[in-house]
């Protein structure tokens, strides 16, 4: 029978027989809607995809976050001046300062280098690192507000300090979906349990299912964090689906009273979403399957670098299998106020192997061109010495670095004064690095919205340019 043939019958067997080339359509089309993008009006929290505002330059984002303020000057912005200066007094003058006494300079004690075709400098401290600088894009300009560790975590991750506002990774989370219907679109890798704590990669008034799903805390070695009740050795997995569904029945009765809950919406969501990842998480968080060679190139198994070494390769995993927001943080280890020589000597150390690695198994992979890699913090430090020997928090001026997701790679963008304390040469803002990321994703900042007591927000405010010129 051909489904143009429709003649009508008064049995229920004929209406099932002629209507069954439309349930056939009807399942084609779901099956076509899980390979591309949805419609724009997709319920929030659905596992489908969503439709960009334009098309993306990355499918993903890995943001390395170096929890504490490494010291920029150290690092990726070389200063002579400063150290020709060492010991003196910085005069308000040379940085457009209002104090009287800023302090007396700090010279860096560690050598930089020009690295790759475009000639990035970056010091000592990233041996590794600096064969990859052509995949580099060092913004030597960033700044925010925050003196305080806390205020500034939290303008880093969600944009605000003054109100519990969604996390970066919940509002992509929200704009675009999930791209694996068996894992969260947002997973965070030992995330810090201070400075705002879970705020950090919260939802806040977004839906519950757009939350990070946090993987341990920084203070715990990744090799032992493990993803709460992901299994149940006491029943098997089709009386938990029978347990859920008499749950779930009850949840939507409940919603259907009450026409709309956005906790019980959440609930809804999440119960699912978990029931889901028993099946996928193992099998992901299991680096044994990787191949010796792979976990050397990410530093697994030797010191110093196996504990952020696991949580690199994690991230490449995650990012393979379809999350599109994976933070990986460092213990609060960056805040050198003293001996900061010997504090960057270490910290580099753990970390310098496990990134090279990454952005090269991402690259061998075919990952990097649609993944964007970012490294930061939420500030960097003084060039003014600080106890001696170390440097104190500094807002005005700091160094991120992006890599892959179409940006120019072996690049170097702003640039701040003689002695690092302020840009002076292309300023991007937090609100700006925001509106990148969000850009890299196929997403305007300012129309990804949420309405929410009386008005519509969004993770920029009212603030943020895209940072137009990192593009290739």
């Amino acid at each position: 029978m051909r489904c143009h043939d429709f003649v009508p019958r008064s049995t229920r067997r004929a209406m099932l027989r002629n209507t069954a080339c439309g349930f056939g359509q009807l399942a084609l089309t779901a099956m076509l809607a899980r390979e591309s993008y949805a419609a724009p009006d997709m319920k929030a929290g659905s596992d489908l995809w969503q439709q960009p505002h334009f098309p993306p330059r990355a499918k993903r984002i890995i943001f390395l976050f170096m929890w504490g303020g490494p010291s920029h000057v150290d690092i990726f912005d070389p200063k002579p001046r400063l150290n020709e200066d060492d010991g003196k007094p910085i005069s308000p003058e040379t940085v457009g300062g209002e104090k009287p006494v800023l302090g007396n300079a700090l010279g860096s004690p560690f050598k930089f280098a020009q690295h790759g075709e475009g000639g990035v400098r970056i010091s000592e401290l990233f041996p590794q690192l600096a064969q990859q600088a052509d995949k580099l894009c060092v913004i030597r300009s960033m700044h925010t507000e925050g003196n305080a560790h806390g205020e500034a975590l939290l303008r880093l991750h969600t944009g605000q300090a003054n109100l519990v506002r969604p996390s970066i990774g919940a509002w992509l989370s929200y704009g675009l979906g999930s791209e694996n219907e068996n894992l969260p679109a947002y997973i965070t890798i030992s995330p810090p349990r201070g400075h705002g704590g879970v705020q950090n990669y919260g939802s806040a008034f977004l839906p519950a299912i757009h939350q990070g799903t946090a993987i341990g805390s920084a203070e715990t070695p990744i090799a032992q964090a493990r993803v709460s009740h992901i299994g149940n050795s006491r029943i098997d997995h089709n009386q938990q689906r029978a347990q859920l569904d008499l749950i779930q029945s009850l949840n939507r009765q409940h919603l259907t009273a009450t026409t709309t809950d956005r906790g019980i919406e959440g609930l809804i969501a999440n119960y699912e979403l978990a029931y889901r990842m028993q099946t996928t998480i193992p099998q992901v968080m299991n680096i044994e399957q990787e191949t010796r060679e792979t976990q050397e190139l990410y530093g697994v198994g030797i010191a110093p670098t196996d504990n952020f070494g696991r949580q690199c390769l994690l991230a490449r995993k995650f990012a393979e299998a379809g999350v599109r927001y994976i933070q990986v943080s460092t213990d609060y280890t960056w805040d050198h106020h003293k001996k900061v020589k010997e504090g960057l000597i270490e910290e580099s150390a753990k970390v310098d192997r496990p990134i090279a690695g990454l952005l090269t198994d991402l690259e061998r992979r075919g990952l990097l061109d649609e993944t964007l890699v970012v490294w930061g913090s939420e500030f960097g430090r003084t060039p003014m010495v600080e106890n001696g020997d170390g440097r104190n928090h500094h807002p005005k001026a700091f160094t991120m670095w992006m890599a892959g997701g179409g940006v120019r790679g072996g690049f170097t963008f702003g640039s701040t004064d003689d002695f690092g304390y302020r840009p002076v040469e292309n300023p991007v803002h937090m609100h700006d690095l925001h509106a990148t990321l969000l850009y890299a994703m196929g997403i305007d900042h300012q129309r990804l919205t949420y309405r929410h007591a009386g008005r519509d927000f969004r993770l920029t405010d009212v603030h943020g340019n895209v940072v137009h010129q990192i593009w290739a």
